[in-house]
């Protein structure tokens, strides 16, 4: 380990960063240029924006709860509807991610640090304004934006001066986006410890590389339509204004070319998450690593040619819906040769069900029952039957919620106590899980029928015979945001606070990775010398 950590990091320093030359107060967090320091940020935004987020989704969930108006007008309802989405996908899931590569990438490569610091300590703090801009436009006058998450044309060019403020927002949070994957790549591809080839990396590194290839492909694409948007409302242009010879479908093509790669980019970091967990409690290699790699690459890749399957109802010519259907189905292939990857990897392990691999396995259920819903809206012709009605509503919160978010909950517990140097108890992580897995099932398992009968979305009241099956997902809505407000207090502030048992370096005995080499809390600084590896890349030797 001496030749790893040429400090003596191992003796009694563990919990005072000061030792390692880490600034004092507030300007440790203002001018963080530390990768962990910048990780730990992320994943305290996103948790805000994930609590902020929730708050707009009880609002929608309690007008939802009985028939009738009773607590906001449709204009308000659709007002949370649109802003609930917009913070949930860029200011919770995406952040979140680029914490754990932040926090991950450089001890999981023996990287000393990011590539770009500054660049890493920018790419944070543009969040702030723009989150700032976003949540702000309930107060200007006209409220929020009510187009939906999607801001999809007409209805944009009818906005108040609160759709120009979401789109400035989404503009500065995309520029932030491709500066930390700038950074990812760069330092995954030039700043890996001398030995480790690139497939011999784990999963969660192939992930996120391929992910920022992702980023920087389609987030420049958003910008296109927004900036479009942007100038049809104060420039008298007419891309998407029919009265000026524009197309509103055109940005549906436009966004979908973006908002399809975007649905991978917010889960195949899950994907990288799953496969470290599965193989540390199953006590055995991962299944299929190569294969792993290759059916990511195949997922970002398809994911390029699938887009308008979200436009089976826009006209779009027989031809044209046979195509996307086909690829859109396509991409349950290099799926389930992960699904089956993982199962094989568990099969006949010595498995134990600590907390982490309990979120690992609850993500591969509700993940897989998500993926099958998403193959029925692939078809064209039961999609037009159950196009913008509460089934697509149950399966995308299938396939985030249980999918990201899940995956996100199972690399807090798993590497949490690697970053706090505490170990969270377990009994209040496995309250956590249960508690969140029923009451997710009952929020969103009812929807998929509420679909199914004709429901649709972004409605702000419906008729009495879908009053019972609102009224419980509902229910389970409040049960499941009452759940992370617990897993805040019972979890996330004893660790933050560094209460609790102290953490062995490695608290998981099947655990492979450098990440374990490091004591916990891992020090502030990591890999000032590169370590030296050995064959399989995963210990230090030295």
């Amino acid at each position: 380990m001496s030749a790893v950590l040429p400090h003596p990091h191992a003796h009694g320093h563990e919990h005072d960063d000061h030792a390692h030359g880490a600034p004092h107060g507030w300007r440790r967090w203002v001018f963080a240029t530390n990768h962990k320091d910048i990780g730990t940020m992320y994943l305290l935004f996103s948790f805000t924006m994930l609590m902020l987020g929730g708050l707009l989704a009880m609002g929608i969930r309690l007008e939802l709860l009985q028939p009738g108006l009773q607590f906001v007008n449709p204009e308000l309802f659709n007002q949370l509807t649109t802003m609930h989405g917009l913070i949930m996908v860029f200011g919770a899931i995406m952040p979140a991610f680029v914490g754990f590569a932040n926090w991950l990438v450089p001890l999981q490569v023996g990287a000393a640090d990011m590539a770009f610091a500054r660049m890493n300590n920018l790419s944070f703090w543009l969040l702030i304004p723009a989150a700032t801009m976003l949540a702000g436009s309930f107060f200007v006058p006209g409220g929020a934006p009510s187009a939906g998450w999607t801001v999809y044309a007409p209805l944009t060019l009818q906005m108040g001066p609160s759709m120009d403020m979401a789109i400035f927002a989404l503009h500065i949070m995309g520029a932030s986006s491709i500066m930390g994957s700038i950074n990812i790549i760069v330092t995954i591809l030039n700043m890996r410890a001398p030995g480790m080839k690139l497939m011999q990396m784990p999963l969660f590194c192939w992930t996120w590389l391929i992910t920022a290839y992702l980023l920087i492909a389609v987030m420049p694409v958003l910008a296109g339509a927004i900036t479009m948007t942007l100038t049809d409302r104060h420039f008298g242009t007419s891309f998407f204004n029919p009265a000026g010879g524009g197309d509103p479908i055109m940005y549906q093509h436009i966004f979908w070319f973006f908002g399809h790669p975007e649905v991978y980019i917010m889960i195949l970091p899950a994907f990288g998450i799953v496969s470290a967990i599965i193989p540390a409690f199953a006590r055995k290699p991962l299944f299929g690593y190569a294969s792993m790699v290759y059916a990511t690459a195949s997922i970002a890749i398809l994911s390029f040619i699938v887009w308008a399957h979200h436009m089976y109802t826009t006209g779009m010519p027989v031809t044209g819906q046979l195509f996307f259907m086909y690829a859109t189905m396509l991409i349950a292939v290099p799926t389930g040769v992960k699904i089956f990857n993982w199962l094989a990897t568990m099969w006949r392990g010595s498995m134990t069900f600590e907390t982490p691999m309990l979120w690992a396995v609850g993500f591969l259920f509700v993940f897989t029952m998500g993926g099958f819903t998403g193959l029925i809206c692939a078809m064209a012709p039961i999609d037009i039957q159950i196009q913008d009605t509460y089934y697509v509503v149950a399966h995308f919160h299938y396939v985030l919620v249980a999918g990201s978010l899940f995956a996100l909950f199972a690399g807090i517990y798993y590497w949490g106590p690697k970053w706090s140097g505490v170990m969270y108890v377990e009994s209040r992580g496995k309250i956590h899980f249960w508690g969140s897995l029923i009451f997710f099932n009952v929020t969103f398992f009812p929807m998929h029928f509420l679909g199914l009968a004709g429901m649709p979305r972004r409605y702000a009241d419906y008729p009495l015979q879908f009053a019972d099956f609102n009224a419980l997902a509902s229910i389970g809505a409040f049960g499941f945001g009452l759940m992370q407000v617990y897993f805040f207090f019972a979890v996330v502030l004893p660790m933050l606070r560094g209460q609790g048992a102290p953490a062995p370096q490695k608290p998981w005995e099947a655990a492979e990775g450098l990440e374990w080499e490091v004591p916990s809390p891992a020090p502030w600084h990591t890999f000032e010398t590169p370590p030296k590896l050995d064959a399989t890349a995963t210990k230090v030797i030295g």
